[in-house]
């Protein structure tokens, strides 16, 4: 069985030494949880992000985009609830000297609850087979009875914890259920302390102005931008209800615990989507969009990788809210969020600016503050789920018939990096000359590479090793017959085929649309 904590060093290690992602300011040993996306990471992450906008806003005639400013007046923050309430209640191990959120170690216990009723469910269906009956099982098995009265319990003291600010009952319930430092084993906690998430800073230089007066904040999420923006692009656009704005942009939590590699930074991109709904078909469309961004992940991911998990405990924005969670080496953790977030971010921006952000509803002849479904998915966490499932290493045929081992990312073709490289079969003029020439007609339409450098069984494991998914390989032959070969990287086949029809070739296999399908 594998070690998930070595395929996750391995999985780090494997960012940096094949540039796509660096420890940022390395030089100056470093800065915490913040990080460089190297050359391939770069163009994964903008292919990820193309695949989201083509998916949000291509495909739906009622969903627009726009890309709001990072300073926003400090206000806006004030409305949004976040100046009062965007905090994290901390708890530190006095052994180990390691700081957790106490929410998530909690969380996390009621989740290993959730596994042993999913086991022993799992036994019965094995155990009884085709005349198995999940719900009387639940509903009479004393040890699936014992596990669920359990967590019932833990979770109605975490949530009113969590409503009531209650930090001294949140501590009680860590210490009641023996939750262990994840790391350490301790149970030597310390009292539970809220610490609030945003960055600020200062704004020009105002005369006899004080820091109140000229302090703004680092947005900790994009969705603030939509929502002040709401009434310009549904005026500008002549959109009707039901409609989308959708926005891709930077974001910043003073995040006290982070740690996981890029799964939580101090800066981060967001891509987002706020769906306005006339009140009272929120849920409908809660329920659509939760089915409609499962879909999304299942096109890059497997099924088993992916389960929804309802919040046990609701902003205090939402009266609905789940999670899309991957199954990283750390455990199952979110890449997306999907929330009704009610009418309360217009509602509190139309009470604290004093201008109205209602729509004028011509079917009902009225006007109302619009019902809002969020769907919030992290592009870097998803970055990170797309490396985790493509990183693998295979044992695969080697020149003297025995065989060898590689390290591949099998990434969705459409995602790749880089789409295909051209290899000469040896560096010789002919050779490279056709090569390079082949190169340069492909560069008009993919991400490709020209690499001559070693021998070409090196460079196929170099260009797997970034997930290449095709090589195009020159050899002597294709100066007769003007063909070359195709290589597969997750076949191995190769395929002798004109020049003239690899560009059809590399360019339909690789198009964003065939995830869009």
């Amino acid at each position: 069985m594998k070690n998930l904590g070595d395929v996750f060093k391995k999985l780090i290690s494997h960012c940096k030494e094949y540039g796509f992602i660096y420890p940022s300011s390395e030089v100056y040993d470093g800065l915490s949880a913040v990080y460089d996306y190297g050359p391939y990471g770069v163009e994964l992450k903008n292919n990820i992000k193309t695949y989201w906008w083509k998916a949000m806003v291509q495909m739906h005639e009622n969903i627009v985009g726009i890309d709001s400013a990072i300073f926003m007046h400090p206000k806006i923050w004030k409305a949004s609830g976040h100046v009062d309430a965007f905090n994290d209640p901390l708890i530190d191990n006095r052994d180990s000297k390691k700081r957790y959120r106490a929410d998530v170690l909690i969380e996390e216990y009621l989740g290993k609850i959730d596994d042993k009723i999913d086991k022993e469910i799992e036994k019965a269906a094995k155990r009884f087979g085709s005349a198995f009956d999940e719900g009387v099982f639940r509903s009479t098995n004393e040890r699936v009875l014992k596990y669920a009265e359990e967590r019932g319990r833990i979770a109605q003291r975490y949530v009113k914890a969590m409503e009531d600010n209650d930090l001294a009952e949140l501590k009680q319930i860590i210490v009641d259920c023996e939750i262990v430092d994840p790391e350490g084993g301790s149970r030597n906690w310390t009292d539970v302390r809220q610490f609030n998430l945003m960055f600020a800073t200062h704004f020009g230089a105002l005369a006899g102005a004080t820091e109140e007066d000229n302090r703004v904040y680092l947005r900790p999420e994009t969705a603030q931008g939509i929502f002040v923006n709401f009434l310009n692009v549904q005026r500008t656009t002549r959109q009707k209800l039901p409609f989308g704005i959708a926005q891709i942009g930077k974001a910043f939590r003073n995040e006290i615990v982070a740690r996981q590699f890029i799964f939580r930074m101090r800066e981060f991109e967001q891509m987002e989507m706020q769906f306005f709904v006339p009140p009272g078909s929120e849920m409908e469309w809660y329920n659509y969009w939760r089915e409609e961004r499962l879909k999304w992940h299942k096109a890059i991911f497997n099924s088993s990788q992916l389960r929804f998990h309802v919040h046990e405990k609701l902003a205090h924005y939402a009266n609905a809210a789940v999670d899309i969670e991957f199954e990283f080496p750390f455990g199952f953790k979110e890449i997306e969020g999907i929330h009704s977030r009610t009418n309360f971010d217009l509602g509190n921006h139309q009470e604290f600016s004093g201008k109205k952000m209602q729509y004028f509803d011509p079917d009902l002849g009225e006007s109302y503050v619009p019902f809002v479904v969020e769907t919030s998915v992290g592009a870097d966490r998803t970055f990170l789920a797309v490396m985790t499932s493509a990183l693998q290493e295979e044992e695969v045929p080697d020149a003297e018939g025995g065989t060898a081992l590689r390290t591949v990312l099998k990434l969705h073709p459409a995602l790749a990096p880089v789409k295909v490289a051209v290899l000469p079969l040896v560096a010789k003029d002919a050779l490279t000359d056709k090569a390079r020439q082949i190169f340069s007609e492909l560069k008009m339409s993919v991400q490709c590479q020209y690499d001559e450098k070693d021998s070409i069984g090196r460079r196929y494991r170099r260009q797997d090793a970034i997930g290449t998914p095709y090589c195009v390989t020159v050899d002597f032959d294709t100066l007769t017959d003007d063909t070359v070969t195709i290589r597969n990287r997750d076949t191995l086949q190769q395929e002798r085929v004109p020049i003239s029809a690899v560009e059809a070739i590399i360019t339909k296999a690789t198009g964003i649309n065939q995830l869009l399908r």
